[in-house]
């Protein structure tokens, strides 16, 4: 008989980006290979921060999807349009609220072998605690982002009480998981140095045949409304506060004199408006906002860009491993990555050369990043960028070896 896993996650298809997508990845995976999956997540909202049609219509309640050996639950929650530390705790309160009304009901009604939580939140880690309690099935606590340490550095939440009583649940989630794993080198030791257990590594993926490579970039640039000779400087991703992209302008101003580069920021986010609002006030004539591209032509957007910058600041060094680095790495896109030394994602980049790196909140190495990712024979990284994510960053290998170790 097929295992039966649960997936407890606040976030999931069809999200576009971040941590929905891996999530809706990696259940399609497992069905594909004879698993009976079921999801309790909620609505998708990401990166948008409001609920997308035709969801938006039934947010309110809770909603119960099959497609073959999957069933998805959906929940309602609270989703802030401008999130802040006090909405973003609300926002996952409301969440593990209707998250735990459906697992009661759960329980009662079929066994599952494995439970899934991802983080964030957190603490959805108890829920699988609970289901493993009363009905004796192995935990994953999988850690896409340390939120707790991203709160306290990125000052969303001061209070030092909170964040003490944060991080005595999240002991006791890893103290009770039966598997820990994350995304990357650098946040496992963070993971390690809180636990003695093992942490196991289970890093972000990406479809090498739908994200590969083109040639004649000129003529891509064309078919989006550019000229042949213009320089793409592009940011594709969630446009948050722990990216801040505020430097991304500023480099865009001392750009100006060279008209032929053009900065694209192309996404969603809570501060998309306040950017545009910066780049007006700027007089920004070289400086493009545009949505999410569609995922038809997400692979030839891509490939038109000249540099695609990874920015975030310095306090996400290691809290944050950017899921868009890996899909720049499969299309042998020149990431220029803002990484401080001694971070797991700067030692990454610069033992396998796949990237630009320079240091966190530094403007001038920015705007010096951004030159010699334009004018310096960057072919090799190029290469090595599309080698990296063949070798190790192909779903199948990824799901593989998860499979193997937890599943």
């Amino acid at each position: 008989m097929a295992k039966r896993v649960l997936l407890i996650g606040g976030n999931f298809s069809p999200e576009p980006t971040g941590i929905g997508k891996y999530n809706g990845e990696m259940i399609s995976w497992l069905a594909n290979n004879g698993y009976d999956c079921t999801v309790i997540t909620t609505y998708p909202y990401y990166p948008q921060w409001a609920v997308q049609p035709p969801y938006d219509r039934i947010k309110k309640r809770f909603k119960k999807e099959v497609a073959g050996n999957i069933t998805i639950y959906r929940c309602p929650q609270y989703v802030p349009a401008t999130p802040s530390g006090k909405k973003r705790i609300l926002q996952d309160a409301s969440f593990i609220a209707s998250a735990f009304i459906k697992v009661l009901q759960l329980i009662g009604a079929r066994k599952f072998d494995i439970v899934i939580t991802v983080a964030p939140p957190f603490h959805l880690g108890l829920l699988a605690v609970l289901y493993k309690k009363l009905r004796g099935a192995a935990v994953v606590y999988h850690v896409q982002d340390l939120q707790i340490e991203a709160a306290r550095d990125l000052a969303m939440i001061r209070s030092k009480r909170l964040i003490s009583m944060m991080l005595k649940l999240e002991q006791l989630i890893l103290r009770n998981a039966d598997h820990v794993s994350s995304i990357a080198d650098g946040m496992i030791r963070k993971i390690s140095d809180k636990t003695s257990r093992e942490v196991l590594l289970f890093p972000n993926w990406v479809d090498i045949t739908k994200f590969h490579p083109l040639t004649d970039r000129a003529a891509l640039k064309e078919g989006f409304g550019f000229s042949a000779t213009d320089k793409i400087v592009l940011y594709s991703g969630a446009i948050g506060e722990k990216q801040g992209l505020e430097s991304l302008l500023h480099a865009a101003a001392t750009w100006q004199h060279h008209p032929e580069i053009k900065f694209l920021i192309c996404g969603s986010g809570p501060y998309k408006v306040k950017l545009e609002q910066m780049a007006a006030q700027m007089q920004l004539k070289n400086t493009i906002f545009l949505p999410l591209q569609p995922a038809e032509q997400f692979n030839r957007f891509l490939n038109m860009a000249d540099v695609h910058l990874v920015i975030q600041k310095s306090h996400a060094s290691d809290l944050v491993m950017p899921s868009k680095l890996t899909t720049i790495l499969a299309v042998g896109g020149i990431a220029l990555i803002t990484a401080n030394a001694g971070t797991g994602l700067h030692e990454l980049v610069r033992s396998h050369n796949i990237g630009i790196l320079i240091d966190a909140e530094n403007q001038e190495a920015l705007q010096a990043g951004i030159g010699k990712a334009l004018w310096e024979n960057t072919a090799d990284i190029a290469r090595n960028a599309r080698d990296y994510a063949a070798a190790h960053l192909s779903i199948s290998a990824v799901m593989t070896r998860f499979k193997e170790q937890v599943a």
